[in-house]
């Protein structure tokens, strides 16, 4: 057995300065998979038949295709077919990529927290004199935001580790230079084991933080 743990400090010393680049993917492609998500959403609940179906399209066909293929397409694809995509750097496909594709994941999730919203609130708010956008400002969209939540965090779980394929279009991120630090000492198993556990605090770290928020937001609810 070749196993020498302090091989797995070194590597962990090199690759936490890459850190911030991944959250800065994760963060980002999650404010624009936010945006597009609650955009869909309401187009899913809307009326028209016109523009719940261009949901569904959009919904079904960013579901369907793997995220890496999903990468490819933007960095290698577009360029051909809209020249001044050639300017878009490896980073920003990156977070376009994720983000429109994680898109598809929370239209879904807000639907149903919106629906999981009793329509009588509604009703109630309009009886009381509020216009539909001032109902859902204020009384609709914070409780299906809140039961949202979970769902939501699972996203962004998921964009973290999404990031590590980002080294796919020439990304020097966290997994990326566990690799190339790999390669060079031929120590794969504690290489990828640091990525491993770099990944793994992330994720802990994040999870308590939303449970605390989740906790905060029950606060009204408590009796």
């Amino acid at each position: 057995m070749n196993f020498d743990p302090s091989y797995i400090i070194v590597v962990l010393g090199k690759i936490v300065k890459y850190i911030p680049i991944s959250l800065l993917m994760a963060v980002v492609a999650m404010v624009i998979a936010v945006a597009v998500g609650l955009v869909l959403a309401f187009m899913r609940n809307s009326s028209s038949l016109i523009l719940r179906s261009l949901a569904d399209v959009y919904i079904s066909f960013f579901r369907s295709i793997p995220m890496l293929v999903q990468l490819f397409l933007i960095y290698y694809g577009l360029p051909q077919l809209f020249p001044f995509f050639t300017a878009m750097d490896a980073v920003t496909a990156a977070i376009i990529g994720l983000g429109i594709k994680q898109a598809a994941f929370l239209a879904e999730i807000f639907r149903a927290a919106f629906l999981s919203v009793d329509k009588g609130q509604m009703e109630a708010c309009l009886t009381g004199g509020m216009t539909k956008f001032q109902a859902y400002r204020r009384i609709i969209m914070p409780q299906a935001l809140r039961n949202a939540l979970p769902g939501t965090g699972n996203t962004f779980i998921s964009l973290i580790k999404e990031t590590s394929l980002a080294f796919t279009l020439g990304v020097v991120e966290i997994f990326a230079e566990a690799k190339m630090q790999a390669a060079e000492s031929f120590r794969f198993f504690e290489a990828y084991l640091a990525v491993a556990l770099i990944y793994w605090v992330l994720i802990v770290v994040y999870t308590y933080l939303q449970q605390l928020l989740e906790k905060y937001l029950e606060r009204p609810y408590r009796t």
